[in-house]
């Protein structure tokens, strides 16, 4: 994927993605919320290259936590 971030319109679009690894949920969302994908003048926003829209911050780092906590449909727990 040359820009995972194109396929999904939401954090959550990637945390619950049943063929994701969680690794690479991770990568992608990690990505999304660095600070080069912060919206200039607009701290608080995200827009990845190739995202079809901006999200909170606040939206990625709760779909980051989801992944911690077995939210996810490729939950950790067994």
């Amino acid at each position: 994927m040359s820009q995972p971030y194109a396929r999904f319109l939401h954090p959550f679009d990637v945390a619950r993605h049943p063929d994701l690894e969680p690794e690479v949920k991770r990568a992608i969302l990690a990505s999304w919320a660095s600070d080069r994908s912060a919206v200039r003048d607009k701290p608080a926003l995200r827009k990845p290259p190739g995202a079809k829209r901006a999200v909170p911050i606040d939206e990625v780092l709760a779909a980051m936590r989801s992944l911690d906590e077995g939210r996810d449909s490729g939950s950790r727990l067994q």
